[in-house]
């Protein structure tokens, strides 16, 4: 089958061939029919080789869905033919986390060699992908795999994030998405959604702030070093009271501080890899600072549900697997709105 691996660090990803793989016992193989394209799998590769947490080459990936073609032997719940979902952060499935469905958070995953597919395990850019066990899959439900697969993360993350500070987001309160991209713009409708609040959208690009401004944003702000003063005039001064930061560096995570108010949540979910300072007298009175990630597989099924019944939806264009390093070409010259979507099987 085809594939898309990233093989050589510092190199561009390729496409390939490589074996099929047969579903061992409770493993499921899927025939894809859709595969996300992540600005983290850039992030990935961009990683030196010194301390490369992956063996390569790396089938890429960890968004993905698709059609049951093989199930191993003791597989139950799921059948030939079936379309499906990739539920993408693995755990072990016996751990005080993972039982309560958050894998996410699985606390034996580092110490037994468990990896997401597609971050260190072969992901969904191929024509098939294995599947470790049927309860990392959930139904697509009627849902188009193009417009479905990116949910299961660029969905997925923010809804996590977003979830824990719904008390938070009460009538007259205001939220700030920093990043309105794949995870940014799905936030956005997910705030208007779950919440009554104002929301507050900033990039540096005026196409994705007129796509913030379509996804349901109320008010949107250039991020730019004027952008906490504009936020703190919007707001009367007080600030926000949740603000999701989706890059995660410097620049935004000073904003991220600047335009809380007093008791907000700061999320940095972008993996920008910058730090904020927590101290008393450095944020304003009892912000809290997380960094979320991924999501839990009921909240996956919530995600779902959303897009079923319209209130989300995600800004794609795809690609046959013959041209996924163009689409990752466009993405890193930030020319992808929304989620760029392999379509292997297309």
């Amino acid at each position: 089958m085809k594939a898309l691996q990233y093989r050589t660090i510092g190199a561009a990803p390729e496409v390939v061939t490589v074996p099929d793989p047969e579903p061992g016992p409770g493993q499921v193989l899927l025939k894809v029919t859709a595969a996300g394209v992540c600005h983290s799998d850039i992030a990935v590769m961009s990683w030196p080789a010194e301390g490369f947490p992956y063996r390569l080459p790396l089938t890429l990936g960890h968004e993905g869905v698709g059609t049951v073609a093989a199930l191993g032997e003791g597989v139950s719940g799921v059948a030939e033919g079936d379309a499906v979902a990739v539920y993408g952060p693995w755990g072990c499935g016996t751990c005080a986390k993972c039982a309560e469905g958050k894998e996410n958070y699985c606390l034996r995953a580092a110490t037994l060699g468990i990896f997401p597919p597609g971050l260190g395990r072969p992901g969904s850019m191929a024509e098939y992908l294995l599947v470790d066990d049927a309860r990392h899959l959930v139904p697509l439900d009627g849902l188009d795999p193009v417009a479905a697969v990116p949910l299961t993360d660029a969905g997925l993350t923010p809804y996590h994030a977003i979830k824990r500070s719904l008390p938070k987001l009460v009538p007259g309160s205001t939220a700030v998405v920093i990043g309105t991209g794949g995870l940014g713009h799905v936030a956005i409708q997910l705030l208007r959604a779950l919440t009554s609040a104002r929301v507050v959208a900033l990039d540096v690009s005026e196409e994705k702030l007129r796509l913030a401004r379509t996804v349901g944003a109320h008010e949107t702000v250039v991020s730019d070093e004027r952008a906490a003063d504009a936020v703190r005039e919007l707001t009367g001064g007080l600030g926000a009271e949740a603000v999701f930061d989706f890059v995660g560096v410097e620049p935004t995570v000073t904003t991220a501080g600047a335009v809380a108010a007093v008791e907000a949540d700061i999320s940095i979910v972008g993996i920008g890899g910058a730090a904020l300072p927590v101290g008393f007298g450095v944020l304003p009175f009892e912000v809290s600072v997380n960094s979320p990630y991924w999501g839990t597989r009921g909240e996956l099924i919530e995600v779902l549900a959303l897009a079923r019944s319209g209130a989300v939806s995600v800004d794609t264009e795809t690609y046959p697997l013959d041209d996924a390093p163009l689409a990752y070409e466009r993405l890193h010259a930030g020319k992808v709105q929304g989620r760029a979507v392999i379509v292997p099987n297309g």
